[in-house]
């Protein structure tokens, strides 16, 4: 089974999802609403406007927030790194409310991210630095409704991501028993 297949848009299930219901499993959260991913959309076109100053800002937020993920950019291109995080931003922006398109580009970097060293810790860290930075970049904008909304679309990456990065792990290294259910 896909990692996403339990994630869904409120009102609009995936047809994973939908499978898994039939079974008897419920999807598991985080949800997204129609109305949360229309506010996401909307203010990604000032955010896109300024990726270089949205992504420079999350990684000096993210390093400040937690020095030991700076350790996992040791000698990395962090030009090329910050180009690579405005492209996944619009990914995720895009495909919010279409699982199946989202899913396998999550996944497979969630794999990758345990290669790197990710712990699973560093996802909170992330979403600190991320939304710390979206509000640099929006400015009066980065209203409560549009932190919120951005929240839930970080709290979906990351849950897939996570997922991918304890099967990754493996059943016997010793994080994937720190994984969130």
């Amino acid at each position: 089974m896909h990692p996403l297949s339990d994630v869904r848009v409120r009102g609009r299930q995936s047809p994973s999802a939908c499978r898994a219901q039939r079974v008897g499993r419920q999807p598991l959260e985080p949800t997204m609403t129609p109305d949360q991913i229309h506010v996401v959309r909307s203010s990604w076109p000032a955010i896109a406007g300024g990726s270089v100053v949205l992504a420079t800002t999350f990684y000096r937020h993210l390093f400040e927030i937690d020095p030991s993920a700076a350790r996992l950019f040791a000698g990395v291109d962090m030009a090329a790194q910050r180009s690579k995080l405005a492209r996944a931003l619009g990914v995720v922006v895009h495909a919010l409310d279409d699982p199946d398109r989202l899913l396998p580009v999550l996944a497979p970097l969630g794999k990758r991210h345990a290669r790197y060293g990710v712990e699973h810790h560093h996802f909170d860290s992330v979403g600190a630095a991320l939304l710390s930075a979206l509000a640099d970049t929006l400015g009066s904008a980065f209203t409560p409704e549009v932190r919120d909304a951005w929240a839930t679309a970080y709290a979906i990456v990351a849950a897939v991501m996570r997922r991918a990065l304890t099967r990754a792990e493996g059943p016997g290294h010793p994080a994937s028993s720190q994984a969130p259910a």
